[in-house]
């Protein structure tokens, strides 16, 4: 099937497939009622109005309340101005702020030969990506982390090393699984921007500890350290290695350290190696993928740091892969395990978004810096030769076209993925989610807290 060349026949496919998105949202995927963000919102309103404690509130009807490091309630603070429905509002337009901010760095201006047809087509495809449907409706935080940090590796990349590191402290003072980010800016003897995210993640602690002390307390002290806070370990939620060992049965810690090890081997070599090629943005998706492996919890909403990856692979000419793979992505196809994981069939198929982050991270493209370098970098080259046929040389010699990045797999290129299959399911508020009816809690039965 060819991609229609008119501009009607274009609006025709745009609208098909918007239809077909919205069917799909609205029959398929199982809606999450903005849990997360109703834990965040009830947690700042008792803290500022009713003079609660930030880790004592529960969601009424549930046990679940907040999960995050006190800073993360400290930024959150502005909506004890608000009501419910304006916070809805608010974190959908700064989740689809921070996505088109995440896109942008990761495509460059490749983005701008696709035009509003490509953009069209890259936003289709996003709606249907499951983990971040997760997050906008649960109103979860994953995206304007992942922008956070990809603002770091931006100006790593283009030479504006100055002010890296803001980013990354800040996230890692929100949620600590981005603080790993850290440990890649030290890998890299980039000890200027590793100095500046601890300071910052350390200034941001420091000051949640001045506006909340004995929350703060209480967070480093206990609540840091009682996992049963966050989820059940072998709930199909839980896409790490631990969630992988846990549903084998494997409690042991040994195991899971020795698992982590070698994951952790594997990103330090890979990610030196991109460093050294200067393909920052490589570094950071294999960072990414890391994060979310040796997590003790990673739930499905979690993967939105799977994107750089998926870009990454388009950029090195393999789209064909990254739409099957994004594609699964696409079907809660681990949900169809939710009561039962055992066997052989369990194994495989209710990890299979663990076995996608460790492929990635064993096969993402890295190393391919000179297809990052800038507009203007590349523009200097060229204007510095004084013959017109020294231009043409450069034009034909391999070196990489102007925006030649991932946005042509998102954008334009027809391989994203269609709707996916999925099952029909029924409206709930379950906050990790589900392809099956919800379960009496939304983790489990047991456990207390949720995001």
């Amino acid at each position: 099937m060819r991609a229609p060349r008119t501009g009607r026949g274009r609006l025709l496919l745009v609208a098909a497939l918007v239809a077909a998105v919205t069917v799909f949202t609205a029959t398929v995927p199982l809606l999450r009622d903005w849990f997360d963000l109703r834990v965040y919102h009830g947690t700042i309103h008792s803290w500022i109005h009713d003079g609660g404690r930030i880790y004592d509130y529960r969601v009424p009807g549930t046990m679940y309340g907040f999960t995050y490091p006190p800073f993360a309630a400290v930024a959150m603070l502005p909506m004890a101005l608000v009501g419910m429905g304006t916070a809805i509002v608010l974190a959908l337009l700064l989740n689809l702020a921070a996505l088109a901010v995440s896109m942008r760095v990761l495509t460059g201006r490749a983005w701008r030969r696709h035009g509003w047809y490509g953009c069209a087509l890259a936003a289709c495809a996003l709606a249907l990506f499951e983990p971040l449907r997760d997050t906008l409706s649960f109103g979860q935080v994953n995206v304007l982390l992942l922008a956070l940090v990809l603002v770091d590796a931006w100006l790593l990349a283009t030479g504006r090393g100055r002010w890296a590191g803001v980013g990354i402290g800040l996230a890692a003072a929100i949620k600590l699984t981005p603080a790993l980010f850290i440990g890649l800016l030290l890998l890299a003897r980039r000890r200027r921007a590793a100095t500046v995210a601890t300071g910052v993640a350390a200034a941001a602690t420091g000051l949640a500890a001045a506006v909340a002390p004995e929350a703060s307390r209480f967070y480093w002290t206990h609540a840091l350290w009682d996992t049963t806070r966050v989820g059940r370990l072998d709930y199909v939620s839980n896409q790490s290695l631990q969630g992988v060992l846990a549903r084998l049965g494997v409690d042991s810690r040994a195991v899971w350290a020795v698992s982590v090890l070698l994951v952790l081997g594997v990103w330090a070599w890979r990610a030196r190696r991109a460093v050294a090629a200067g393909d920052w943005y490589a570094a950071f998706a294999l960072t990414g993928l890391t994060a979310c492996l040796v997590s003790p919890i990673t739930w499905v909403h979690h993967l939105v740091w799977l994107l750089p990856a998926f870009v990454l692979l388009v950029r090195a000419g393999q789209p064909r892969l990254a739409a099957v793979l994004y594609a699964v992505l696409c079907t809660s196809v681990v949900w169809l395990w939710f009561d039962d994981a055992s066997g052989v069939d369990g194994f495989l198929g209710s990890n299979t978004y663990a076995w996608i982050t460790l492929g990635l991270l064993l096969g993402t493209p890295a190393g391919q810096s000179s297809t990052w370098k800038t507009l203007s970098r590349r523009t200097s080259v060229t204007v510095a030769a004084p013959r017109p046929a020294a231009t043409t040389i450069t034009a034909v010699s391999g070196q990489p076209v102007p925006g030649s990045g991932a946005a042509a797999a998102a954008a334009g290129t027809g391989t994203a993925p269609g709707p996916g299959r999925g099952l029909p399911r029924r409206a709930s508020s379950e906050p990790t989610g589900s392809t099956r009816p919800a379960a009496p809690k939304p983790q489990s039965s047991s456990d207390r807290a949720s995001s």
